[in-house]
């Protein structure tokens, strides 16, 4: 009996002691982006910034454990992602995937989420999958989608008399998807596309495509580019004289980064569809200004929504008392979204958050008044409007 007994003792000391060790054990984020090509500049460590300001803004801990933020560059290459998910959530210890622009990267590593039962939220991809064929319960769709993208900027530029549309178009999915939305959306309004291009990731010399984007003689170039590709792009098309000689430019994602690297000169006038401009109201602008401080920047809606997908999970993983994924989905679902960039918004049984997105126009020089003083809002889609419904969406779970 004595040996029994302390034997019980010795576990129960034994299992104690591993309790308060696992209690301290680190709740791992993973934040996996771009961060050396060309999408670097608008996601990359930006979006890692806006994790770290979500851990600190949220105290550092949770469930009595400390948060730390993992990250590592996927390179734009599925399989390369897919590699680190795996050792990420085999080997790691990590939670939660976040970020993950580029759709080929984000579509890897949602299976592979699914196939661990760990959550991933994407903020920076835009394939429309990610809530259709390819929706999952521990996944989830942050911030924008080609369809919401293409709606918004294809009716808007048909009702403004540019009614022939000639695409140029990332060769992957995103790229395709995107164009494929602006197609749509271009007919659906009136308008007719005169032609697609595709340009390889990364293409260093546009001026083939431009010129053929040229002959069509169409009123309009629609870029379904992003990042470094399309500041190339309009760069160049610049030198061929695209706008002087009477074409317009739309560009279907982008940026204040892209902007800041094109010079109001370059970009003004261009449409684009934004989740998020820094300036506002006066929490954006104080937020931005925490981004600026820690990375010379101001956030994109992309980065800021890191932060957002972040603290929500945190919120849900404090809410379900536990990091058990599925439970933590669920609180995530069930609590509306809520931080400097999202205002109680919800979250759908695909996993889509329903957003406002908004229209914008690229002052001109002299309309600025300083150097992240860009845009010009025209008008908002409220509350998810620019989304595809569910039975649009097509996910397996909604029935």
């Amino acid at each position: 009996m004595k040996r029994t007994l302390m034997g019980a003792a010795l576990a129960a000391f034994a299992l104690g002691g591993w309790g308060a060790a696992n209690a301290q054990e680190p709740l791992r984020i993973g934040v996996l982006e771009d961060m050396s090509g060309v999408y670097a500049d608008i996601t990359g460590a930006n979006s890692v910034a806006g994790a770290e300001l979500a851990v600190e803004d949220f105290g550092g801990t949770v469930l009595g454990r400390p948060i730390e933020v993992l990250s590592a560059d996927h390179q734009n290459k599925a399989d390369v992602g897919a590699s680190i998910a795996r050792k990420w959530y085999d080997v790691d210890g990590v939670e939660m995937i976040t970020g993950l622009g580029n759709s080929s990267v984000a579509l890897a590593v949602r299976g592979i989420s699914t196939e661990k039962n760990k959550v991933n939220i994407s903020t920076s991809a835009g394939t429309n999958a990610l809530t259709g064929e390819a929706c999952s319960k521990t996944g989830f769709h942050w911030v924008y989608n080609t369809f919401a993208l293409s709606k918004t900027i294809a009716q808007s530029v048909v009702e403004s008399g540019a009614d022939t549309m000639f695409i140029v178009a990332a060769d992957y999915t995103f790229g395709h998807a995107l164009a494929d939305d602006a197609r749509k959306f271009t007919e659906a309004a009136g308008g007719t596309v005169l032609g697609q291009v595709n340009a390889p990731l990364g293409t260093a010399d546009f001026s083939s495509f431009i010129l053929q984007a040229q002959a069509s003689g169409a009123k309009t170039i629609g870029l379904a580019l992003a990042g470094g590709d399309l500041v190339t792009f309009i760069k160049q098309a610049a030198e061929f004289g695209v706008t002087e000689q009477g074409q317009a430019m739309a560009g279907f994602i982008i940026f204040v980064n892209d902007i800041k690297a094109l010079g109001l000169t370059a970009a003004q006038g261009l449409y684009l569809a934004e989740t998020f401009y820094w300036d506002q109201d006066d929490e954006t602008r104080a937020m931005a200004e925490r981004y600026k401080a820690k990375t010379g920047e101001m956030p994109n809606g992309m980065q800021a929504g890191v932060y957002g997908s972040v603290l929500h999970y945190l919120k849900a993983v404090e809410a379900a008392g536990t990091t058990e994924a599925e439970a933590v989905a669920a609180k995530m679902r069930e609590m509306p979204v809520e931080d400097f960039y999202t205002k109680g918004a919800t979250v759908r049984e695909d996993g889509r958050v329903m957003r406002d997105f908004s229209l914008y126009q690229v002052k001109a020089p002299g309309d600025s008044s300083g150097e992240w003083d860009m845009l010009t809002r025209i008008g908002t889609l409220e509350d998810g409007e620019a989304f595809q419904t569910l039975e649009e969406g097509g996910c397996p779970l909604v029935q």
